[in-house]
């Protein structure tokens, strides 16, 4: 069964059809709090519902190979197999000969396997030789683990980016970071930095190690085989609004259209009850802080919306 998510009258974000006339019964948003501000963001997507949610590998090395090879491996019923990373993204729907299939990487096992990791040492400013590489002048999939590693240093482990770490090293995993001047050692040694004038310049260490890696499957499941049922499947599964004109009272329907034509709409709690109707109505009557991402079906075209909540004074 495909997997669902919010949509407007099967979910939490669904409203009554008095809601929807203008009729909430709920409080107004921020009546007894601090002022806060709502900034509702609507972007036009140039393309239909099925376009938009079908996958297309980049055309990188990078990320662009591992994932056109899984694709080629498991359409239609195939099974590829990496270790220590996934190689395609999660839950993508893809086409091949006039079927729609949806992609699932599953856990498999663990395998020991010998990789390049790289770690880096500060190094500083006064012993940062001429002959130092600026990061910027290698190829990506170097210069990409070496701003990774710039950025785990600098912010102390806190970045997003410490889950693809391991014990303080970047473990080379990619088909490009194979190939890469990291991992055949000749960045070892040298010294690196990020900016011309030697700013933030580390010394490069690559050792090789065995280490127990994550074995992950991908594999297609069959979800739909005409593009009519298909699109009953993205509309079950990624739209998170499906909104028509003769549903919303006139006020509601004038402020989304004027948030479609201007890309936002503002307002500072106490919010007017056509803007509350109209949260509610997106599914957004909940958030308290942030939400994108969000895609509207309105008017026979597709949007991508989201909502920011901020203190007014920020």
């Amino acid at each position: 069964m495909v997997p669902t998510r919010r949509t407007l009258l099967q979910t939490a974000g669904a409203v009554s059809v008095g809601a929807l006339a203008g009729c909430s019964t709920a409080d107004s948003i921020g009546a007894d709090d601090p002022a806060r501000t709502y900034t509702l963001d609507v972007d036009r997507v140039e393309a239909t519902p099925t376009e938009y949610a079908l996958y297309e590998p980049d055309d990188g090395a990078l990320f662009g190979d591992p994932a056109r090879a899984a694709l080629d491996r498991i359409l239609p019923d195939g099974r590829y197999t990496t270790y220590g990373y996934e190689p395609l993204p999660d839950d993508a729907y893809v086409e091949y000969d006039g079927s729609y299939y949806q992609t699932e990487q599953v856990v498999t096992g663990r395998k020991e396997l010998s990789r390049p990791l790289v770690r880096v040492e500060s190094v500083p400013s006064e012993d940062v030789p001429e002959s130092a590489i600026l990061i910027d002048s290698l190829e990506q999939p170097s210069a990409r683990v070496l701003k990774i590693l710039h950025s785990y240093t600098q912010t102390g482990g806190e970045t997003s980016a410490a889950e693809l770490l391991r014990d303080d090293a970047y473990v080379l995993r990619r088909p490009a970071e194979l190939e890469s001047r990291l991992a055949t050692g000749a960045l070892d040694g040298q010294v690196v930095t990020m900016t011309e004038s030697g700013t933030w310049a580390y010394r490069v260490h690559v050792s090789r190690e065995r280490i127990m890696e994550t074995a992950y499957t991908a594999l297609a499941i069959d979800v739909a085989d005409s593009r009519a049922a298909f699109r009953d499947v993205v509309f079950g599964s990624r739209i998170d609004a499906e909104l028509t004109e003769d549903a919303l009272a006139e006020g509601v329907r004038d402020l989304l259209d004027q948030a479609i034509e201007r890309g936002r709409h503002e307002e500072t709690t106490p919010l007017s009850a056509d803007f509350e109707t109209l949260l509610d109505a997106l599914g957004l009557g909940a958030v308290d802080r942030a939400a994108n991402g969000q895609l509207l079906w309105y008017d026979e075209a597709l949007f991508r919306y989201g909502l920011y909540v901020n203190e007014a004074d920020e």
